[in-house]
């Protein structure tokens, strides 16, 4: 009678969690996202750092921070996910091809950069 056999099985060892498919375009997008956020946080520290770090400057910094959030576009990223709807969407209801079905909305975009 076998009680427990661990994570060392055969079945165990072969069970791995799906990697998560992200297009081209998404992870760039994503990058920029980032590097924009790292830019806004080092000219914030900069606005601060000029002003003097007296009072209560770590407000004035949420506050800097606050003011320059225009600086990340989350409406690009919202374009981009209506866009890609709507390439689905025509690519679904093509007359030359018919019975198409997108199971993929970065289809259209890996498409593109061919």
């Amino acid at each position: 009678m076998v009680v427990h056999t661990g994570v060392e099985t055969r079945m165990a060892m072969n069970t791995s969690a799906p990697r998560q498919k992200t297009g081209t375009l998404d992870m760039e997008v994503n990058w920029l996202a980032k590097v924009l956020f790292i830019l806004m946080v080092v000219i914030s520290a900069l606005i601060i750092a000029a002003d003097g770090f007296y009072g209560d400057w770590y407000f004035k910094f949420f506050r800097v921070i606050l003011l320059l959030c225009a600086i990340i576009p989350i409406s690009m990223r919202i374009n981009l996910d209506f866009a890609k709807l709507f390439y689905k969407y025509q690519v679904e209801t093509d007359d030359e091809i018919t019975g198409t079905i997108a199971r993929n909305s970065t289809i259209p975009e890996e498409l593109g950069r061919l």
